[in-house]
């Protein structure tokens, strides 16, 4: 790999969670990170942090992506500050819970714009920048949920299968390139999905299973790096998305509207 100390690592959704752990990770990796969530005191507390335990540069960017306009301002914001760009990180996402029928319209297509669309605009937007690299890498994150229909969280494991159906084409098409394109898959991780998804009544459940971010950032991080197309980390997930593939969707599909029932 070229000289990654004058180069960056953008992160979304990076002001907690995975997205923070993966920041955490890459900075001990000494690579420089250009944040971006929606809580600029959460960022900058981190900026702080990561500067003066790892000695890495950190640049932040608050912003919702859940607007629209938001890819071209962040890629705007690189232009402008001349960044040189060689990851780039789409982990920014979040689920909602309940019965599709019941659930606010404009909140489910929100949550499809960051979802779907911000990823997809972020790629297109920021491919170009990152193809200036001799090496550079895409991570998009998607979710254990990607590989099965999840009642009650109908839309967003649809939005996740866009994702990793996106992600696999877009590998392919840039394959033997500059770029390596991988996607994450995790499954239940103890962060504040479960809380804002609404999901208070699985947390006992999924403290049986969850596992650490920090734990999830290093294997995707270490994956990314490997190039792998996908990357699920977590025996009990692998085999969880093996069972997607083999067994009757049906049944698949009960037991997820089981353990996921309102």
């Amino acid at each position: 790999m070229a000289d990654i100390t004058t180069k960056y690592a953008l992160i979304t959704g990076a002001s907690k969670g995975i997205g923070k752990s993966m920041a955490i990770a890459l900075a001990k990796r000494k690579i420089n990170l250009l944040l971006i969530a929606r809580s600029g005191d959460e960022l900058s507390i981190l900026q702080s942090e990561i500067k003066s335990q790892y000695g890495v540069e950190v640049d932040i960017l608050p912003i919702d992506l859940s607007i629209p306009d938001a890819p071209k301002m962040v890629l705007d914001w690189i232009k402008k500050n001349n960044y040189q760009l060689h990851i780039l990180i789409n982990n920014a996402g979040y689920g909602l819970w309940g019965k599709f029928a019941e659930l606010d319209l404009a909140a489910q297509l929100e949550m499809c714009q960051l979802n779907m669309n911000t990823v997809t605009s972020m790629c297109h937007l920021l491919l170009p920048v990152l193809l200036k690299e001799e090496k550079a890498y895409i991570l998009n994150v998607a979710s254990t949920a990607a590989y099965q229909a999840v009642p009650t969280l109908a839309i967003y494991s649809a939005t996740k299968a866009y994702i990793l159906s996106f992600t696999r084409a877009l590998r392919f098409e840039l394959k033997g390139g500059r770029v390596s394109v991988s996607c994450l898959s995790p499954g239940p991780v103890d962060t504040g999905f479960a809380h804002r998804a609404g999901l208070d009544a699985f947390n006992k459940m999924a403290e049986k299973f969850n596992m650490q971010p920090d734990e999830v950032a290093e294997i995707a991080v270490k994956g990314m790096f490997a190039k792998k197309s996908e990357i699920i980390p977590g025996f009990t997930n692998i085999i969880s998305v093996y069972a997607n593939r083999i067994l009757p969707k049906q049944f698949i599909e009960k037991i997820a509207a089981g353990i996921y029932k309102t």
